[in-house]
Order: C-alpha cells, then sequence, then structure tokens
C-alpha cells in the first residue's frame, strides 16, 4: 500500500472518522500499583485492552492502528520488570498471530529489532509474513523504536544508497526509508495515562496530527474511550497551514 502523501507539502485527505490512529500505551504500571498488584499485571491487562480497541478500530473503519509498546528509553527500567515484558510480548505474539490472520489484519514491528531475543524475532517475521495480504486493517507495534533512531536509521540508509543523493535531496527521498513508510502519517495520537508528552514516538509522521490526552490508564480504556477519542478529533479543524476561512470556504464550495 503506497504511503498517503506529507502533510509538510500535500494536503492529506481527511474524514469523520481518523484513517490512522497512533496510541502511547500508558499506565499500565500505576494500574496495577493502585490494585496492590505487581506492575506485570497491569501489562497483561493491557493486552486484553490491546484486543478491544483492534476490534472498536476495525467496527468504525479505522485502516491503521499503530501502538507504542516498547521504547528505545524502556531499556532502562528495572531489569526485572524488561524480562517479564519481553517474556509478555513472546506469548502475545505466539497467542494473537494466528487470530490476526484470521480477521484479515495485516501485522507490522517497527523499531531495532535487533536487540530483541531470536525467538520473537522468528516470531515478529513469521506474524509479518502470514498477514502480508490481509488489508482489513494493519495493525503495527513500536517495539525498541525511538523516533530520532527512525530518522536516523532512514538517513543512513539513504546515504548508502547513492553517495550523491544527500547532497541534494528532497523530503520525499527520505521518507521512503522511515519505518513507516507504508502507511499514512497518523491523523488522530492518544496518550493515555495522564502524560502529556510525544516521548520520542513518531517524531516525523506526527507533524500535523490531532493529540489527545487522557487521563485514563490504559488497562481501563475502552471502546468507549476511544469514542471520546474520536469525538474530540471530529471537533477539529484540520487546517494544514490554512486559515479557517478558507476551509469554510471549501466547504461551502463542496456542500
Amino acid at each position: 500500500m503506497p504511503q498517503g502523501p506529507s502533510s509538510t507539502r500535500e494536503i492529506p485527505e481527511t474524514g469523520a472518522i481518523p484513517k490512522h490512529i497512533a496510541i502511547i500505551m500508558d499506565g499500565n504500571g500505576r494500574w496495577a500499583q493502585s490494585r496492590y498488584m505487581p506492575r506485570i499485571a497491569g501489562h497483561k491487562q493491557g493486552v486484553e485492552t490491546v484486543r478491544g480497541v483492534i476490534k472498536a478500530c476495525m467496527e468504525r473503519g479505522v485502516a491503521f492502528l499503530t501502538l507504542f509498546a516498547f521504547s528505545s528509553e524502556n531499556w532502562r527500567r528495572p531489569s526485572d520488570e524488561v524480562t517479564s515484558l519481553m517474556q509478555l510480548f513472546l506469548g502475545a505474539l505466539e497467542q494473537e498471530i494466528t487470530k490476526l490472520h484470521e480477521n484479515g489484519i495485516r501485522f507490522k514491528v517497527i523499531g531495532d529489532i535487533s536487540k530483541f531475543d531470536p525467538k520473537i524475532v522468528e516470531f515478529i517475521h513469521l506474524g509479518e509474513q502470514l498477514t502480508a495480504n490481509n488489508t482489513r486493517l494493519t495493525f503495527t507495534i513500536a517495539a525498541n523504536y525511538g523516533g530520532r533512531w527512525d530518522i536516523m536509521q532512514a538517513m543512513r540508509k539513504m546515504m548508502a544508497q547513492s553517495k550523491d543523493l544527500p547532497l541534494n535531496f528532497e523530503e520525499e527521498s527520505l521518507a521512503q526509508y522511515l519505518s513507516m513508510n507504508y502507511a499514512p502519517e497518523p491523523d488522530l495520537f492518544i496518550r493515555t495515562g495522564g502524560e502529556y508528552r510525544i516521548s520520542n514516538f513518531l517524531l516525523w509522521q506526527l507533524a500535523y496530527t490531532e493529540l489527545y490526552f487522557t487521563n485514563t490508564l490504559w488497562p481501563d480504556f475502552d471502546e468507549h474511550e476511544l469514542e471520546l477519542a474520536i469525538q474530540s478529533y471530529q471537533q477539529r479543524e484540520r487546517r494544514f497551514g490554512r486559515t479557517s476561512e478558507q476551509i469554510q470556504m471549501l466547504l461551502s464550495a463542496e456542500g
């Protein structure tokens, strides 16, 4: 599937339902601690939330869903939590890939997966290959991903392709090497857990994305919470550099 237009160079088509939703799933650990449970219990409950959000997105006609599961900075967490997260990730891959395929979902992973256990890498490749031709929803997991890493790895790939290109290149020259070159830029970014940061997530791609922050912790983020985010998105005026008057004139002409 070809990449959508760059929002800094072209005006992309928009609709009442965001075509691409990107989410930072924050608050799993705090959800568990508030219930006097180990942090990993919150991450396990968070996997259940992922299932519900995938279903809700498909029902609403969302074409792309991207979830930030593990950042390149998350290796700084306590070693026992990182180990548990890796085990949970492997278990989810083993259990969910076939289900995703049966539901017509294309599965993708972006990030530096070379740092993961070979078993995890194997399941990622198998899942991507199995679901490659599915078109109902493209579900992307960002794992060991960072927005700055993404731009740097794209630059290295571009420079390796041509010794002359880096001296005179356009935005499109670099964009084709970014991890999400197969997807349009997100229309709606959601972060749960009450934090108001992008946290090195899709720095290039979020240039004109609508941002939505909620205090709801990820394990409590259900279909109703997703609907609230989409309703907020529907109230936004997506100008892409234009004035409100220009938008109103365009809407009047279309009406």
